[in-house]
């Protein structure tokens, strides 16, 4: 067997509704405000009221609450959830009324508007069996909803000055990591200037060396030209002078013997030779 699903929590609700007053010189003081305290649950609810004096309860039952639902073409949980939505605050758009009924009954009733037609609903309410009791929950429901409201208050503002604190620390930290970001790229500007500066003063010292000496009539193409041509002159030049001398040491001197610095190659072809033409006598 299935276990049965647990039964949905009741809600509460108080609402202080504001009614037009029927005699106001047979009421007493404070009439023409009512207090509405209603418990729902899932398919009935119960109201209590109270104007201040008296003391009035209905208990919706299942039945009744499935019957008004028909009439009005309306699941029980639509009709439910519309007449909380009246009851447990006051609508600007709708009327209500808390008016006698006979033999000490009361009957609420609020209007609102469906497909463009004003409806209006009513309840009957009888009297309290017990008026002061009836009044000391509603009054004691309402310092208890006070409470906790006012404690949601204090909550609300703690965490509100918290939140505060810690955004203000964050604008701080903000305030800083600009001003810091600000200095660096100051800095960076300053150096990369200096750089800048340095840069341009070198290409102005070359751009006056040119124009001087394109004032002298140097190009200064050509003078750096000739003095590498001038210095290729110098090295031949030195290379030519060694194999001038390298040759005149390497002839034989006049006095017929050879010269002691000739080659061994030189002397050795003239000695071939000299053999050859005592050969060539013996014939």
């Amino acid at each position: 067997m299935a276990a049965a699903s647990p039964a949905a929590p009741a809600r509460h609700s108080c609402a202080k509704l504001s009614v037009p007053v029927e005699d106001p010189k047979a009421v007493p003081a404070g009439a023409g405000t009512v207090f509405v305290k209603a418990t729902w649950l899932p398919s009935r609810f119960s109201l209590a009221v109270t104007d201040g004096a008296g003391a009035w309860v209905a208990d919706a039952s299942d039945h009744e609450v499935r019957l008004r639902a028909e009439q009005w073409d309306q699941p029980v949980a639509d009709y439910l959830a519309l007449a909380e939505h009246y009851l447990a605050f006051q609508q600007p758009d709708s009327t209500y009324s808390f008016h006698d009924a006979g033999k000490g009954n009361r009957r609420l009733s609020w209007t609102f508007e469906r497909q463009g037609t004003k409806l209006e609903w009513r309840w009957k309410l009888q009297p309290s069996p017990n008026t002061q009791q009836t009044i000391s929950e509603i009054l004691d429901f309402l310092m208890d909803a006070n409470i906790r409201l006012s404690e949601e208050v204090v909550r609300k503002t703690q965490s509100f000055d918290k939140l505060k604190q810690e955004a203000e620390k964050c604008l701080q930290q903000s305030e800083r990591f600009n001003n810091e970001k600000a200095e660096f790229e100051q800095a960076t500007f300053s150096k990369f200037v200096a750089v800048l500066n340095s840069k341009k003063a070198k290409l102005r010292q070359l751009r006056d060396k040119v124009v001087e000496l394109e004032s002298a009539g140097k190009n200064p193409k050509e003078e750096v030209e000739q003095e590498e041509e001038n210095s290729t002159d110098r090295t031949e030049l030195f290379e030519g002078e060694s194999d001038k001398e390298a040759s005149i040491n390497d002839e034989p001197s006049g006095t017929g013997s050879g010269n002691v610095h000739s080659s061994p190659d030189k002397s050795a072809s003239t000695s071939r030779g000299r053999g050859r033409g005592r050969k060539r006598a013996k014939k």
